[in-house]
């Protein structure tokens, strides 16, 4: 005789949260959105390639739509209001993924930019002498 064995599957305790940071990191390829609170706990992420977009599909602004609204689907117990939103990157999905978050319904209080700059960068090469 087999012994019967009861799984209690664990939940995961949902914090409501009022205010937190949205981070979304567009590339030349795919396009990340991560929602955290105020300390930086991750609540929610999110990626092109997650919600069902492959190759360069990954990068277009219709993808960045997409993941908003897969992000937005799985808020929506948390109850977020108001966002900070931080964009990273240099792809095209940008402005489209912060475009979604204020139509979804989030208050946007302030967009910042913290894409890496080099200040000088590395030493070139030495110049090839022929």
């Amino acid at each position: 005789m087999v012994a019967e064995t009861k799984t209690k599957k664990r939940t995961k305790a949902r914090v409501k949260v009022r205010e937190g940071k949205v981070f979304i990191q567009s590339s030349y390829n795919n396009t990340i959105v991560t929602v955290t609170d105020m300390m930086g706990n991750v609540l929610v992420t999110s990626s092109a390639g997650r919600v069902g977009f492959a190759g360069a599909r990954k990068a277009t602004p219709y993808a960045a739509q997409r993941v908003v609204t897969h992000i937005m689907e799985q808020v929506q117990p948390i109850g977020l209001e108001e966002v900070r939103v931080y964009v990273k990157g240099i792809g095209s999905a940008r402005e489209a993924a912060v475009r979604s978050l204020s139509g979804a319904g989030l208050t946007i209080t302030s967009i910042r930019d913290i894409t890496p700059i080099p200040h000088n960068g590395v030493r070139p090469k030495k110049r090839r002498r022929v």
